[in-house]
């Protein structure tokens, strides 16, 4: 019995050592860096849009991408391009950040943002600020100057204003257009008792949108960076946060997959926790970035019932749009310096 158990294990190792190993195919580097960027995604149709609005709208994208794309191109950091590339639209009245943030439904604006290194996976975010000029430099700074990870509030304004970042007085946020989109939904509110969720984003009210801004970026060093900033929904109460400011849902970046930014309805994305449930795909399951990104949107959130999309890059360069709305603001450049500037579905 002991001569027969001796020579089966004889003959299970040479048979193990005859099998050929299955090799891993190698990726390819299709990027030796990149940038995508979004600016919101919803009920964005031709029809609504005048052609000078959608000039005004390609052309900030257009500047926001280059910006950040510059810095890459110099050799810089994705952290840097990631957040300069945000200033331009958090500064942009065009979009729901920064100075384009909609109102909260007791008029005033609260802003969130965050950022993620996808080397260290450290991150930091601010949610609820009201006289930060450009939230994803505060939230550049709880990450890399505190031992937090988010703040909110008046505490997160104190923060930045220790950091010496620029503070404004909350007018600076008011923007006519957004004022009375507030107004309209209010209006709108009034009549729609049975279904108190139309009163933050109805398809029939297309300045009513609630939208976000973000940058995902490859580096030369190959470390991505993503990076999210927003004003929240129209009409929202009751200090709500949405998914921007929240790493896994609106923003996640790890080096071994991608990194992605998110844009749509917050509360869907973070109940799928949207942008790490993409990077899980990839380093548990294999998928690819457009694999991943596809199951998550349009599988898994829109079975959920949520509507938005996403921005990501992966780690050798790949990037991707991936949306279930009419459309997504968005621009990407690739080290090539090829330019894409698109905004609906179609195009």
């Amino acid at each position: 019995m002991k001569r027969f158990s001796i020579l089966f294990s004889f003959l299970f190792l040479v048979l193990a050592c005859k099998e050929t190993p299955q090799e891993k195919p190698v990726e390819k580097q299709v990027n030796e860096f990149a940038i995508v960027i979004h600016g919101g995604a919803g009920t964005i149709l031709k029809k609504n849009m005048t052609p000078e609005k959608e000039a005004a709208y390609k052309a900030k994208l257009e500047e926001a991408v280059k910006k950040g794309y510059e810095i890459l191109n110099n050799g810089g950091t994705s952290m840097d391009a990631v957040e300069q590339t945000i200033h331009v639209l958090e500064n942009s009245p065009l979009f729901n950040a920064g100075k384009g943030a909609v109102f909260t439904h007791d008029e005033a604006n609260e802003l969130d943002a965050s950022i993620m290194d996808g080397k260290t996976l450290n991150a930091g975010a601010v949610a609820g600020v009201k006289d930060v000029k450009n939230p994803i430099t505060a939230a550049k700074l709880v990450m890399t100057n505190s031992p937090h990870v988010m703040l909110s509030g008046a505490g997160a304004s104190q923060f930045a204003k220790e950091q010496g970042l620029e503070i404004v007085d909350p007018s600076y946020f008011y923007t006519e257009n957004r004022f009375k989109s507030l107004q309209r939904v209010k209006e709108r509110e009034k009549k729609k008792d049975a279904d108190k969720t139309a009163a933050f984003y109805d398809a029939d009210i297309k300045d009513s949108k609630f939208g976000t801004v973000g940058c995902v970026a490859l580096d030369k060093h190959g470390n991505i960076v993503a990076g999210t900033s927003t004003g929240g929904m129209t009409n929202k109460r009751w200090n709500r946060i949405g998914d921007a400011p929240i790493i896994g849902a609106g923003t996640y970046a790890n080096n071994a997959s991608c990194g992605v930014s998110s844009t749509g309805w917050g509360e869907y994305f973070i109940r799928a926790m949207v942008a790490h449930d993409i990077s899980a795909l990839m380093e548990y399951k294999g998928m690819t970035l457009k694999e991943a990104a596809q199951e998550v949107i349009q599988k898994k959130l829109t079975a959920l019932g949520g509507t938005g999309g996403i921005i990501a890059v992966d780690k050798n360069g790949n990037m991707v749009f991936e949306f279930n709305t009419a459309g997504m603001y968005r621009a990407s450049m690739d080290s090539k310096g090829n330019l894409t500037v698109k905004i609906y579905k179609e195009s």
